[in-house]
């Protein structure tokens, strides 16, 4: 084969956004990289920013014989996207296949004829080139629909966990608990006896964890909420938190809740605080409205956000290993993902399934195939 049909982005310096399936050119291999045959690849929230940018998705259309869906992006949205302007992108965050060619190297060798899940930024396309470092060798029996989601969940979830401990906190909090990456981070802390504070907002969500045995949730929603935080915080000793959110006051609410239990018993002069250090790191953004800070929480406390690829960087190749190699164990258990349905590329340009994926419900997880259509 010598081109691949590929789904790309672009936003126009005029205001305009185009997702378009094209035929791509397949490039020729490098020593170390490895041609995977993509059977599947989720759309991932973390997907949908490159995929549609700010673009009024209501005003979609889609011109079928060109194959391409359009919508406006308004001039007052450009500088927010100025980086991408006038430049058609590949998208895609992972996916996995099987390796049909390989470049030179011993490494890149063993892995041909297997399924592997892929980290790349261009998944979304019938054939994919990767270095084989970006990739995590699935055991045999593994289906790449099983295989698909082996990076941004499960990796984000365990480095969670890593991150907690080389940073001396003992348990957790998690907002957006009950999305597919919630779940998995409830499955490693019950597995490994990390106590961890699930923040949603539904009373269907609470039940949802309570059935993974889940024992701390709280819901945003509930006249209760700030006061079962603090019984859940105190409880458990958090003062580390990881938010989806982004927006809004809840990272506050976090932050008050953690300094309430640490001077719970403070007496005299507590002019600063509790000395614990409480700390929110934002890994995403569900809400684009601005993070409202009422500080209430002395002065040791922080905010940052948190990568994925920024925690894995920091990792020695021993320890990566390691967590790709728990990741496929466990893709069946763990780290198993039910896919509410399936998508040709044609299909995922409709406007009507784009407003299916983009409206981000808990429990609905698609999956692109690039064998329909």
């Amino acid at each position: 084969m010598t081109v691949s049909k590929q789904l790309f982005t672009e936003i126009t310096s005029n205001g305009q956004l185009v997702v378009s399936l094209k035929e791509r050119e397949i490039p020729s291999l490098k020593v170390h990289e490895v041609l995977v045959q993509i059977q599947a690849a989720p759309i991932n929230p973390s997907d949908m920013w490159p995929m549609f940018g700010p673009a009024d998705l209501n005003k979609g259309s889609l011109n079928k014989q060109e194959m391409a869906f359009t919508a406006p992006v308004s001039p007052s949205m450009l500088g927010r996207v100025k980086s991408r302007l006038d430049q058609v992108l590949p998208i895609g965050n992972e996916g996995a296949g099987k390796v049909v060619a390989t470049g030179d190297s011993e490494a890149a060798n063993e892995m041909l004829g297997k399924t592997v899940g892929i980290l790349s930024g261009a998944a979304y396309s019938e054939y994919c080139v990767v270095p084989w470092q970006a990739c995590i060798v699935h055991n045999e029996n593994t289906t790449a629909k099983q295989a698909a989601s082996s990076f941004v969940n499960p990796l984000t979830a365990l480095g969670m966990v890593e991150t907690m401990r080389s940073e001396g906190h003992s348990a957790l909090v998690h907002t957006a608990a009950a999305s597919s990456l919630g779940i998995m981070l409830n499955k490693i802390c019950l597995a490994e006896d990390v106590p961890l504070v699930n923040i949603v907002r539904k009373q269907e969500q609470v039940e949802l964890l309570e059935k993974l045995g889940a024992k701390y949730i709280c819901n945003s929603s509930s006249e209760s909420f700030k006061q079962d935080l603090y019984e859940a915080i105190e409880a458990t000793g958090a003062t580390l938190a990881f938010d989806a959110i982004g927006g809004g006051d809840l990272v506050s609410d976090i932050l008050t809740a953690m300094e309430q239990v640490g001077s719970k018993d403070a007496k005299g002069f507590n002019t600063y605080g509790s000395a614990d250090n409480k700390q929110v790191y934002i890994y995403g953004g569900l809400d684009f409205s601005p993070t409202v800070l009422n500080r209430a929480y002395g002065m040791t406390w922080g905010i940052g956000g948190w990568l994925l690829m920024q925690f894995l960087g920091k990792q020695s190749p021993q320890k990566v290993k390691q967590l790709h190699q728990r990741v496929a164990n466990e893709i069946n258990t763990t780290f198993a993902i039910d896919f509410t349905d399936e998508l040709s590329f044609e299909q995922a340009l409709q406007p009507s399934t784009i407003g299916k994926y983009m409206a981000k419900k808990t429990g609905e997880k698609f999956l692109l195939n690039p064998s329909l259509g």
